[in-house]
């Protein structure tokens, strides 16, 4: 056979095999780097430069003396291998004659919880090592709970630095007993102990003489016959349409990666969330027609007859179908340094569907060394929440712990775009679908011809002594002259009833913002012109009001006067008290104030007089019914 042969041959052998992703992760120090540079070491998968240059680097680093510092084929930042830590996800790739391997080295620090979460999301197993000489440490508590929520089913302990504690079996037991006592508040359904020497190889790849007394597998026996795809494959059928693919007139098919459960030409599906029934004509791979394909498959289905399917629809098995619902109770890990905050809003991702969601309350946050649960007015760096989120329409899904490819989605910034949570589905909120609006006979449009104009909120917002309320009360003062029906919503006014509960921090802001946006809707849509004089510091809050309504019913209007001229006016003395320190989290001092973009109007109260400006409006105003 020539050489081209062989190398033919051994990519079709590859190709057919099974990929376990694995993670690894633990305390400082314990060995994870080193671990996996064994692994790849004695699989075999390092070429000969690379061996020279790590036996170059090791004598370099001098952490193993003469011997190979194998933690040096993991750790590629130059901070990492100078500070002897993994501060990023380290991915590398490797492969046996039973399967291939993926495998993350993720970061011990707590401050890196995002990113061992970023490693963990996608894993099968989770190898936990721990130090023989310090046994459990807050870290084991802290990744084995990350472990536990992000769906890890299989946990290998391995019990590393063996050959410092004498390869002692009453060391090797102990720890076991106290991980198994912790491990009864996960949710693993298996938990692996291999008393392992990552630098000295016992147990890694071959068996060990130094540990006559254990008979349990080696980590890579274990990685290599564990089954992860079984309960997936046996599921209900589950594949998110990713893409419609319609080259022709002939042809409709629907792409997506199966996630869960087996299809066949035949069966018949339902399609959510809209509840259509059909039945599969064709599964086709490129350009082969299947008789069958199972979950982790790339394919294109076709239908018996059409049927109006989109991107991020679901196509599930008719007789064992999904739960849809806007509503869910979900456990979310904060990645973004940006604070999250109940009622700010958010594109929520959940397989091949993007919906707007509504952050509706953080019930609370775990302490993820101790596991306990505290209470909570916002989200941050790092954080492990229990939320609720509010959806614009129901989505498919199933609960993480039932179908984790269902159940997992993101929340993503609608103004930077950037990921800022990670999120797994624990319920639907049941209670929230049983309340439906209610359809009233005298609408929205009928309120406006009566009084002949439309409903409009009018949204001043800028600095605190910048002109706001005073500008909207002229401007009030002549529409109601003209016979327009009117309203003020004054900040202070408003504080003194409807939301004197809150206070001045961000997360009370933002609550603040929500209520006024609720009650203005309802104003516009009984008919009133609406203004609101609020200083509504962050442009999360003034979109997600601008969202509530109907496209020109809500005007934003930013009274665009500079800080020094506000302190300089200060007619209520809050400045000075904020520059004393008597006023903590002063918008403009201690507390930002995020200027809109693109308001429909920009007032400038330091070149004309607030009576000039509420004319300019009133002049310039469509108050038209829409």
């Amino acid at each position: 056979m020539s050489n081209r042969q062989e190398m033919d041959a051994y990519l079709d052998e590859q190709a057919g095999l099974e990929t376990l992703r694995f993670i690894t992760c633990g305390s400082v120090d314990d060995g994870k780097s080193t671990l996996i540079g064994r692994l790849l070491f004695e699989a075999q998968m390092i070429l000969d430069d690379q061996l020279s240059e790590l036996q170059h680097n090791s004598v370099k680093m001098g952490t193993q003396g003469e011997d190979i510092d194998f933690a040096l084929l993991v750790d590629g930042l130059s901070a990492e291998r100078e500070q002897g830590i993994t501060i990023d996800v380290a991915y590398r790739f490797f492969s046996t004659d039973q399967r291939k391997f993926i495998v993350a080295d993720t970061p011990g620090h707590e401050q890196y919880t995002r990113n061992m979460v970023t490693g963990a999301s996608t894993a099968d197993v989770a190898v936990l090592l721990i130090d023989a000489r310090k046994g459990i440490l807050e870290q084991t508590r802290r990744h084995s709970f990350i472990a536990s929520i992000l769906g890890i089913r299989h946990v290998v302990l391995a019990i590393n630095k063996m050959d410092l504690v004498g390869y002692s079996q009453a060391v090797f037991d102990q720890i076991i007993s106290d991980y198994r006592t912790l491990a009864e508040r996960f949710a693993f359904e298996t938990i692996t102990p291999i008393p392992v020497s990552a630098l000295r190889g016992d147990n890694v790849v071959s068996r060990s003489s130094q540990t006559h007394w254990y008979h349990g597998p080696t980590l890579l026996g274990f990685l290599g016959a564990i089954d992860t795809k079984r309960v997936m494959i046996e599921h209900g059928f589950r594949m998110p349409v990713q893409w419609v693919n319609r080259p022709n007139l002939d042809f409709r098919g629907y792409a997506g990666t199966i996630m869960a459960g087996r299809i066949a030409p035949g069966d018949e599906i339902r399609l959510l969330p809209s509840g259509e029934t059909a039945r599969i004509d064709r599964i086709i791979l490129g350009t082969d027609d299947l008789d069958q394909a199972q979950a982790d498959q790339s394919v294109t289905l076709t239908l018996d007859r059409e049927i109006d399917i989109s991107r991020g629809d679901v196509i599930v098995a008719a007789k064992d179908p999904c739960e849809t619902s806007d509503q869910f109770e979900a456990k979310v890990v904060w990645m973004a340094k940006d604070s999250g905050y109940a009622g700010r809003t958010y594109w929520l991702k959940i397989g091949a569907a993007t919906v707007n969601a509504t952050l509706s309350d953080i019930r609370h946050s775990y302490n993820i060394n101790t596991l306990e649960e505290m209470a909570s007015r916002s989200l941050e760096l790092n954080d492990i929440s229990v939320v609720k989120i509010a959806l614009d329409r129901p989505v498919a899904f199933e609960t993480f712990g039932d179908c984790p490819p269902m159940g997992a989605f993101v929340l993503i910034d609608r103004q930077s775009h950037q990921t800022v949570a990670a999120g797994m589905i624990d319920y639907a909120l049941r209670r929230a679908s049983n309340v439906h609006r209610q359809a009233v006979t005298v609408n929205r449009k009928a309120r406006a011809q009566l009084k002949g104009h439309g409903g409009r909120v009018l949204w001043f917002t800028g600095l605190s002594g910048s002109g706001k309320s005073t500008i909207a009360n002229a401007l009030e003062l002549k529409l109601h002259d003209q016979g327009y029906h009117t309203y003020i919503l004054d900040g202070d006014n408003v504080r003194l009833g409807l939301n004197r509960d809150l206070g001045f921090t961000d997360a009370d802001r933002v609550e603040n913002i929500r209520r006024i946006a609720e009650v203005a809707r309802l104003m516009a849509d009984a008919g009133l012109i609406v203004m609101t004089a609020f200083i509504s510091p962050f442009r999360a809050e003034r979109r997600m009001a601008r969202e509530m309504f109907e496209p020109g019913e809500f005007v934003e209007i930013f009274v665009d006067t500079p800080l020094d001229i506000a302190e300089q006016r200060d007619p209520k003395g809050l400045y000075r008290k904020a520059r004393r320190g008597d006023l903590p989290n002063f918008t403009g001092i201690d507390s930002p104030y995020e200027e809109p973009e693109t308001p429909e109007f920009r007032l400038n109260t330091a070149a004309d007089t607030a009576q000039n400006l509420a004319a300019q409006l009133l002049r310039d105003l469509d108050l038209r019914p829409l």
